[in-house]
This record gives structure tokens, sequence and C-alpha cells, in this order.
């Protein structure tokens, strides 16, 4: 072969080494971006309306078998007796597993359990001396209308409060970029009526009542409950009294509340107003170990 061939063929080489090259970058391209998170969209916050729900994804702790118990026993039947009573038969229809909530996000996004799995902050250790306490009604934001919440408060004091609210803080900051924007139940009639603290974290990390950092310091708006009645029943002053009075039997009933403990926590689906449809993979607390619950596989 003469030097002009060899210089040739050199040639033709790497052109096509180039173009493999280029080819292998396009596909990586390609592919990051496929894996890349959505865009988050805040443009719903100005319009009247809810959010179109797509899909809403949680991390919560799943009431234990002891508190599920005492619920059943002594809160259940009398609970849906009442709705009952008071014409609230889509909220004795509405399907939930128990729970309190860490955070949640929304996401349209079907792979985002597996992210937020992976993203998992640093866990609390198991929650021992928990305490639901109270029985009071909610509303998304005062005079909003809609939705609305029978809720079970958690006692505000103790280690393991503290380690829920610090946990909660770590939370919101791993899966806030996981969201694609504001949970919908913020939006629209929610978010006009909101206070500017409250605006503020929809704008930021898409939902309010959780904990964040601000100039160095940690801002608490997170209040950890048990959510009974899940309602999009319009919250006239007779159905919040009515239902205040029901609220108020309860606290009879259980003067002292429910002690227990937390071992694990879990990302889940839930819909529009918060109640858990299904759980996707529990965590245990004390050991970090996590599980698949639909196979029983351990995954982590």
């Amino acid at each position: 072969m003469n030097r002009t061939s060899k210089h040739a063929s050199w040639r033709q080489l790497g052109a096509a080494l180039s173009m493999a090259l280029s080819l292998v970058l396009l596909g990586v391209c390609a592919s990051s971006s496929a894996q890349a998170p959505a865009a988050i969209d805040n443009s719903a916050l100005a319009q009247p309306a809810f959010r179109a729900h797509t899909r809403t994804y949680g991390l919560v702790y799943r009431l234990p078998r002891d508190v599920v118990d005492v619920m059943e026993a002594k809160i259940t039947t009398p609970l849906q007796q009442h709705l009952v009573r008071l014409g609230l038969d889509a909220e004795v229809q509405t399907f939930n597993l128990p729970h309190v909530t860490v955070v949640h996000i929304h996401s349209a996004d079907p792979t985002t359990p597996q992210k937020m799995l992976k993203a998992l902050p640093a866990l609390p250790p198991a929650l021992n001396g928990v305490v639901l306490k109270n029985f009071y009604t909610t509303e998304a934001a005062k005079d909003a209308g809609h939705p609305w919440w029978l809720d079970l408060g958690i006692v505000k004091t103790g280690k393991a409060y503290e380690d829920m609210m610090t946990f909660n803080t770590r939370a919101t900051v791993a899966f806030a970029p996981l969201r694609d924007g504001p949970l919908p139940r913020v939006t629209g009639p929610v978010f006009a009526k909101m206070g500017e603290a409250g605006k503020d974290l929809v704008r930021t990390v898409g939902v309010s009542g959780v904990n964040v950092m601000k100039d160095g310091k940690e801002l608490r708006s997170h209040n950890p409950h048990n959510t009974l009645v899940y309602s999009m029943t319009r919250f006239t002053p007779q159905v919040q009294a009515d239902m205040n009075q029901v609220a108020a039997e309860f606290n009879k009933v259980l003067p002292e509340g429910i002690t227990t403990s937390f071992q694990n926590v879990s990302i889940v689906e839930l819909a529009f107003s918060g109640n858990v449809l299904r759980e996707f993979y529990r965590i245990n607390l004390v050991d970090g170990s996590a599980v698949d619950v639909s196979t029983g596989q351990k995954v982590r």
C-alpha cells in the first residue's frame, strides 16, 4: 500500500470512529433526557379551578395494628353512622389505608415511587411513644369551601414527635424536586385563600404544611395527623357544626388518646384529597431495609 492509500485509509477510519462516537453520544443524551425529571410547572396557581389530578405519591407512616384495632372497636362504626345520618354518602365510600403523612408530591411519572426510594433521606429511629389524640375538623384553606377533613391529631411533645418533625424537613428537601408541579388540592380556590406563607410553600415545594429551611433556620408548619374523613362536599357552617359535634363526641370516647410506636415508613399512591390508595414500598426504621409490598421481595 502506498503512502497516499495509507492516508486515505486512516482518514476513512477516523471518519468512521467519529460517526460511531457521535451516535454513542446521541444515545447517551437521549437516554439522559428520557430519565430527566419533568419541568416543574406552577402555571395552575394562576387558575381559578383546581389543577387536574393525575398521580399523587407520598411518604407515610401506616397506622400500626394496635391503633387500627382501637379505632375499629370504638370509632369506625359510629363515624359511618354519623356520615350516613348527615347525608355524606361519598365520604362513607372513600377508600383509605390508615396512615400519618410525612409528605406528598404530585407527578404524572409512574416511576416516581422508584425515584422516591432512591432519593430517600436519612431515616428517623423507630418512633416510640407517639400519642394520637384530639379529633378535629380542618379545611385545606379557611373559607375555600373544600376539601375538608376529620383528623385525629398527634401530641406535639416528646422525642418521637421531634424525630417526626426533623424527618419531615429532610423528606421535603429530598422529594420536592421530583414533583411536576403543585398538589392539585392546593391550587385554584384553595391557593386563592391561603396566606402568603402557605402560598410560598406551594410555589417552592409544591405543598403547604411541611417544614423547610430558610436562612439557616427550620420553619415548621408540618402538622402530623391521621385522617378519618376525606370530603369534597362544601364545608358549609352547618356541615362544620355537625362534624365538630362528631369530633367532640369522639374526644369523650378516647380522652387519653392512643399511644403507639411507628416502626416503618411507606411510599404510597394517594387520591386527590390525600387518601392512600396503595402501598409500593415499606421501609423499616430500625435497619433501613425496604420491601416491595406487591411481591414481598427485599429491594434495599
